[in-house]
């Protein structure tokens, strides 16, 4: 007999902010482990935790937690970003994805992959084709990782401001864990599959 399932998704809240610093800073750790630059500057890491912040308070950041509330794995998403997808690329058939961060502790899970097959699920009930990342050009670690999650690169954009610019996509259709769908639960109430969404 199957286990009930031990980790979920809710909607992220204000006071999830601290328990999400520390995923980042764990994050930025390990990448340096991995002879990687992302997520190294530190003025890149303060725009990134203000605009978690406005992500929260937009309602769309989603936290993964396991037992006793703990935090253990993050995402977001988020507008289309100007610098890297273009009108030809019919941004609004998309969903972008953004900030997807696992604890070291979770390693071995899937959970990010299970989140990002929750995304493509999301994605389709609001009758797009694709959900979409961009990721630090340098990271070709990142990249594979990516790839062997069906995204399909797109192309790369190396505007000089940003240091991110490897676009990558994904029929919201091609589910790699589709039996094992992380369940997502708000702060009270019934568990579902895909929650309520503030646009």
């Amino acid at each position: 007999m199957k286990s009930a399932p031990t980790e979920y998704l809710r909607p992220a809240a204000a006071e999830d902010v601290p328990a999400l610093l520390n995923l980042r800073t764990e994050a930025e750790e390990w990448l340096r482990t991995k002879g990687t630059d992302q997520w190294s500057d530190p003025e890149t890491g303060e725009k990134a935790i203000t605009k978690w912040r406005a992500s929260i308070d937009e309602g769309r950041a989603w936290v993964v937690v396991g037992e006793h509330d703990r935090v253990l794995a993050t995402v977001s998403r988020g507008p289309v970003d100007r610098d890297f997808w273009r009108d030809a690329d019919r941004p609004e058939s998309a969903l972008y994805l953004y900030k997807l961060i696992v604890a070291r502790e979770a390693s071995g899970r899937h959970l990010g992959t299970r989140v990002i097959d929750w995304m493509c699920r999301l994605a389709a009930l609001e009758g797009r084709t694709w959900v979409r990342i961009d990721t630090w050009r340098t990271n070709t670690e990142l990249h594979a990782y990516y790839e062997r999650l069906r995204f399909r690169h797109v192309r790369t954009e190396e505007p000089a401001h940003r240091r991110s610019g490897w676009l990558a996509q994904r029929l919201v259709g091609e589910l790699v864990m589709p039996n094992e769908p992380l369940l997502v639960s708000p702060r009270e109430g019934a568990r579902s599959e895909v929650p309520a969404q503030r646009h």
